[in-house]
């Protein structure tokens, strides 16, 4: 019996990048944007239920400088779209965005002068939930992308460098925006 076979079952080894990208992974801290019914939805998916925030290790702050993911639920007017914008200016990088509900992702059925046809049109989105209102079932799932995507991202940044991994989610962001369909 020598030393490695004493250690092999309680001992670890991995990076220390490796660490870091598993608990920025498995611990988003996210911005409370609730705009609309989506809003409830969103609320519903923290309550003890489904718990999304004790699951995914996630929390809500009330200030973007302490968020790296913004979920976008509910219709957006282009009154609020600079705030919108502004806020997401303000966060730290990587940021991330879900766009939650079909106001959001679309404009829903608010097809007027007043309301952004997609909050894709102000700030860049990485992951859609569909539904009017989503199920707290499917923001659990666009949370699973989501931090699937930022595996794939921190994988890429290490391999190939950070202009490869933002140039990889520009493509991303660019074949789910195409999924959504013609806008009206």
């Amino acid at each position: 019996m020598g030393i490695e076979d004493r250690f092999e079952k309680s001992i670890l080894t991995t990076s220390v990048d490796s660490v870091f990208n598993w608990a920025r992974r498995s611990s988003l801290w996210w911005l409370q944007f609730g705009l609309a019914c989506c809003a409830i939805e969103m609320i519903s998916a923290a309550m003890p239920r489904y718990d999304i925030a004790e699951r995914f290790g996630m929390l809500y702050r009330a200030s973007p400088r302490q968020a790296d993911l913004m979920i976008v639920s509910g219709t957006v007017t282009k009154k609020m779209a600079p705030v919108v914008r502004q806020l997401y200016d303000q966060m730290s990088e990587p940021k991330w965005v879900i766009s939650m509900g079909s106001c959001a992702n679309i404009g829903g059925p608010f097809d007027t002068y007043a309301v952004v046809q997609g909050v894709d049109q102000v700030i860049p989105v990485d992951v859609y939930v569909p539904g009017c209102p989503p199920l707290p079932e499917a923001l659990y799932h666009g949370v699973l992308e989501l931090q699937n995507k930022v595996i794939r991202y921190d994988t890429i940044a290490k391999k190939e460098g950070s202009d490869q991994a933002e140039a990889f989610r520009e493509e991303s962001r660019a074949e789910a925006q195409a999924a959504l369909g013609p806008r009206r």
